[in-house]
């Protein structure tokens, strides 16, 4: 696996204390001024299965498979 740095500016305040955000610090700064902030992998992940799941979802309540729809063998996903 590689590391990538991160493309931010870094904190001198030593971050935010409970989503407060220090006045002078450049990455605050940045923050006050409307910068996305940093998301982690997880939450990328996290989003991700989401979606899927809501694509397997809207399939399979659209359709009726014994009786139709998919055929005798549903290959929904397999791409």
């Amino acid at each position: 696996m590689a590391w990538a740095k991160s493309n931010t500016t870094k904190h001198t305040c030593g971050g935010p204390a409970f989503g407060r955000k220090t006045p002078g610090c450049p990455r605050c700064d940045e923050l006050i001024g409307g910068a996305a902030p940093v998301q982690w992998a997880g939450s990328k992940r996290r989003q991700d299965d989401e979606r899927r799941a809501a694509e397997i979802r809207a399939h399979f309540d659209g359709q009726r498979h014994r009786s139709g729809g998919c055929g005798p063998v549903c290959t929904f996903g397999d791409w």
